[in-house]
């Protein structure tokens, strides 16, 4: 593997938002940043932007689609490809609001924001085991507090709900669970896997909430840059190891919902990601 004299970071959602401030920081804070995105023309764009502002020019961008498991594979093997080491993997990106199903025919909110993470995760374990104190963020909400359980025949089907909410919660629940999950398959690995609340953020996460829900939401919300604090915080905190597996909030540790700490739950959801994902 190649060396790099710079940590290496890799950031889905990072063209706008929470995420593009993620990578705004690590960059300022001298890693090299790969911004992972959807569109092609806003990543660029957002590339070059956080090029200019940081002084950086270790920005680059990769090509993901996290409603396609076929465009995550491509976009881990573009990374594996390349020989970088992986310091951390910042699972970011996230819908609400958004209903239908994905490429591969799961519930919309669930395909991207945990079937898709976890897929690109678990490609790319490997690669961060390689590196002592590596660690996987993964951007989660207080909505996973707002449900009790994943309904595994739900997340198969077209979104019912009208604002898509409910599906949302249980897709923010899958990510705290499937963290918890993944620090207790990492231990002794030196990998570690933390879990976060954003807060509220006004941010093009809520554009697909039907007006006029959406102004009520996000008119008191915060900031992309305070919704970013404690991704950037978990990045590239010195140690936290021991602490791998929990979820923090305001930068700071907190008790997550009591359902997302059932290992029954945690070995299922493992169980059927890794069946649904390699179809």
């Amino acid at each position: 593997m190649p060396h790099t004299a710079h940590p290496v970071a890799l950031v889905t959602g990072a063209n706008s938002g929470i995420g593009r401030v993620s990578a705004t920081e690590l960059a300022r804070r001298g890693f090299e940043v790969i911004l992972a995105g959807r569109s092609a023309n806003r990543t660029r764009d957002a590339v070059a932007a956080i090029r200019d502002e940081t002084g950086n020019p270790r920005v680059e961008m990769l090509v993901l689609d996290l409603a396609s498991l076929a465009s995550v594979r491509r976009a881990a093997a573009a990374f594996l490809a390349s020989g970088r080491p992986l310091h951390v993997l910042l699972n970011n990106a996230g819908v609400v609001g958004a209903r239908g199903v994905t490429e591969d025919g799961f519930e919309l909110a669930f395909g991207v924001n945990h079937l898709g993470h976890f897929l690109l995760t678990d490609l790319l374990l490997e690669r961060l085991r390689e590196v002592e104190g590596a660690r996987v963020v993964t951007v989660s909400s207080v909505a996973h507090t707002q449900i009790d359980t994943i309904d595994f025949d739900a997340v198969t089907r077209p979104t019912r709900t009208l604002t898509g909410l409910r599906e949302y919660r249980a897709s923010k629940l899958a990510n705290v669970v499937f963290t918890i999950e993944l620090a207790r398959r990492l231990e002794g690995s030196g990998v570690s896997a933390f879990a976060l609340d954003p807060g509220l953020a006004a941010t093009a996460i809520w554009r697909r909430v039907p007006w006029p829900i959406r102004p009520l939401l996000t008119r008191s919300m915060q900031s992309s840059e305070e919704g970013a604090r404690t991704s950037v915080h978990l990045a590239t905190r010195d140690g936290g190891a021991e602490e791998s597996g929990c979820y923090y909030v305001d930068l700071e540790r907190r008790e997550p919902n009591p359902a997302a700490l059932d290992a029954r739950l945690g070995e299922e959801l493992w169980r059927r990601s890794r069946e649904w994902t390699e179809r």
